[in-house]
């Protein structure tokens, strides 16, 4: 197919793009330049041919000709939301929804948007969630992204197949990466610091996927029966990274000897808790996530190490909010977040 993937240069697009064109898309990116710069060490692969657009500002001629859309692009920080809900609802659901509308008239057939998992926010009860269960989404990044998903199932037709792909908690080592994240966040403060700490009382759940496992996610759904996966939600995961907050942690001390870990429990209970169930995805998708975990932790202990990760980048080159305050103390970017040219 051809492929224009939003978000290329973010943290999973940097992943996905030659993940894509291995399996024999046709990849243009389309990205507004927020993050390009936040590299750490260099770029494994160099960028794919791209648009330099917010999403916001996407035309149905810069549409056209595409078989799909790979949905990727958003403000995806719970901070962020929390300090300016309103920008974030504009870009993840109005412009996101937009996205789809016009996406149908350009004549694109298949709509594959990036959800998350965190729709299921607090579940109550030990059993696993699926993709039945009620969604109870308690951040703005979680409400805009049901929101999301009921307005591409009601545009969905015969000849537009919108696919919602609910991706656990992501982790793995990206070049542009993400420190603001739990798995990448603890392992990179055990390299700088030789302590891990978590300020919940470390028991709510939490299911992850690796960045590679999400992007394959992603070449399952483009090539998936149009009747099977029209206006349908796929958990995005494996079982076996449903994880306490507390076992994660003591993932991250296994891979980085001579850490300690510290769980203070400061910040009280977390109601964000929640154990998935991937099921329908292996059915219907036939596809598996294959990292681990303690993978993951030893993947980003090795890349942080080799590329010489700093305290300063990881707070400030690697934290979604810290660099969105840093461009537009710097005037780069203006009230709505728009990239100023």
């Amino acid at each position: 197919m051809r492929v224009l993937l939003t978000g290329h240069q973010g943290y999973l697009g940097t992943v996905m793009a030659p993940i894509l064109a291995a399996a024999g898309h046709e990849v243009t990116g389309l990205d507004s330049g927020l993050f390009a710069q936040c590299v750490l060490g260099q770029l494994d692969t160099p960028d794919v041919a791209g648009l330099t657009t917010d999403v916001r500002d996407v035309t149905v001629d810069q549409l056209a000709g595409f078989d799909a859309v790979v949905h990727m692009a958003a403000l995806s920080n719970d901070p962020l939301g929390a300090l300016a809900p309103e920008i974030t609802y504009d870009i993840n659901h109005h412009a996101s929804t937009r996205l789809a509308r016009l996406s149908k008239e350009a004549g694109v057939g298949r709509f594959v948007y990036a959800s998350t998992c965190s729709v299921y926010g607090a579940q109550s009860g030990d059993d696993l969630v699926d993709e039945d269960a009620p969604l109870k989404p308690v951040t703005p990044y979680a409400i805009s992204k049901v929101r999301v998903e009921g307005d591409l199932a009601d545009l969905a037709d015969e000849h537009f197949v919108p696919v919602s792909m609910r991706n656990a908690t992501a982790f793995g080592f990206s070049p542009r990466l993400r420190a603001d994240i739990v798995l990448n966040n603890l392992v990179g403060r055990a390299i700088l610091t030789n302590e891990v700490t978590v300020l919940s009382d470390g028991t709510p759940w939490r299911p992850l996927a690796h960045a590679e496992d999400i992007a394959g996610a992603v070449v399952a759904a483009l090539g998936a029966p149009a009747d099977v996966v029209r206006a349908r939600a796929y958990n995005v995961g494996t079982e076996q990274n449903n994880r306490t907050v507390a076992e994660i942690a003591k993932a991250v001390i296994e891979a980085v000897p001579g850490s300690t870990l510290n769980i203070t429990g400061e910040a009280g209970s977390d109601p964000r808790s929640y154990r998935v169930d991937f099921s329908r995805a292996r059915k219907e998708l036939g596809f598996e996530a294959g990292w681990t975990i303690p993978a993951g932790a030893e993947q980003l202990a090795t890349e942080y190490k080799a590329r010489g990760l700093t305290q300063d980048s990881f707070d400030n080159s690697f934290t979604r909010l810290a660099v969105l305050n840093a461009r537009q103390a710097a005037g780069e970017l203006d009230e709505s977040m728009h990239v100023i040219r």
